[in-house]
């Protein structure tokens, strides 16, 4: 049976947005208590696939995950998820908003309630945990009065909490995009698909960023994210990392990516696969209409060759 690692404990928003994918879900399933423990987990060969988030709408990048694919492992993004994110206050029973002093969380969602926090219990201090599920699972364990979590409302079922605030989001808006990542895949074009690489400039120069930008342009590329990342190889040294619309099998981006290497910068490729949106199946379902109506037009055309 194939198996999935992700981030856990039970109760995060990876599981629950791992359960939206029918052949995930039916994978057996294995929680690791840190990113870096489900991309090892995947780069060993103890598990076929990994389940982990990379962005947040809010908050962004998630680096940890980032770095890991960056610096530390060879692997690949096959999909991306996206999930509608609504974070909950728990505590344990009995205990009422004005008592908590203590609220502890994964620091990306503390940082997503940190308009709430400051307007509703300006005096409780913030406290980082593995997971947001993970706090839930402590303060259920161990929690003494005063001590609450954010989390996903199927944490407070799990380990046995009250919530006593709910969808506490700064942003009603609020996303996080997961990635499923393997050893060794990359997925067929889809007629919907992005790809994400990372350049490392040969030589910081000037222009050299605009170099590698314009081999986009010049061929019509929609470029839909550009960040930078330290290196770590000391100060003012970076990489870029690329999101582009696209495959790898479109010969335009094949091309791109080769005068990239050859000639501006060292590229890591990170993947080509769907893209994941409201919109996607259905922007999919229009480019394949229109491939075969192509087909057939070349087909009609080529009935007269030889004529």
């Amino acid at each position: 049976m194939t198996s999935v690692a992700f981030f856990g404990p039970s109760g995060t928003f990876t599981e629950e947005a791992l359960l939206t994918q029918a052949d995930l879900a039916a994978c057996a399933m294995v929680a690791k208590a840190s990113i870096a423990d489900v991309l090892e987990a995947v780069a060993s060969g103890e598990v076929d696939r990994g389940f982990v988030p990379i962005e947040n709408a809010i908050e962004g990048t998630v680096n940890a995950t980032m770095d890991g694919l960056i610096f530390d492992h060879e692997l690949l993004i096959v999909r991306e998820v996206v999930l509608d994110v609504h974070l909950q206050l728990m505590a344990r029973r009995g205990t009422a908003l004005a008592d908590v002093t203590h609220v502890h969380s994964y620091p990306h969602a503390l940082a997503q309630v940190r308009g709430f926090l400051d307007r509703q219990i300006p005096h409780a201090t913030t406290v980082a945990a593995n997971s947001t599920a993970d706090a839930a699972r402590e303060i259920g364990d161990h929690g003494s009065v005063g001590d609450a979590a954010v989390a996903p409302r199927l944490a407070a079922t799990l380990y046995g909490l009250e919530i006593i605030a709910s969808d506490i989001e700064d942003h009603e808006d609020n996303q996080t995009r997961f990635v499923v990542v393997a050893r060794d895949s990359i997925p067929a074009s889809s007629g919907h698909d992005h790809t994400k690489i990372v350049c490392f400039q040969d030589a910081d120069r000037p222009g050299s960023l605009y170099g590698i930008l314009g081999q986009f342009a010049a061929r019509d590329i929609n470029l839909t994210n550009v960040q930078s990342r330290p290196t770590k190889k000391g100060l003012g040294e970076y990489c870029f990392i690329i999101d582009l619309e696209g495959h790898l099998a479109d010969q335009v981006v094949a091309d791109c990516l080769r005068d990239l290497r050859a000639h501006l910068a060292n590229v890591k490729f990170l993947g080509s696969y769907p893209s994941a949106g409201p919109s996607s199946d259905e922007v999919r379902a229009t480019v394949s209409q229109a491939r075969r109506d192509a087909d057939a037009w070349i087909a009609s055309l080529k009935e007269n060759l030889g004529r």
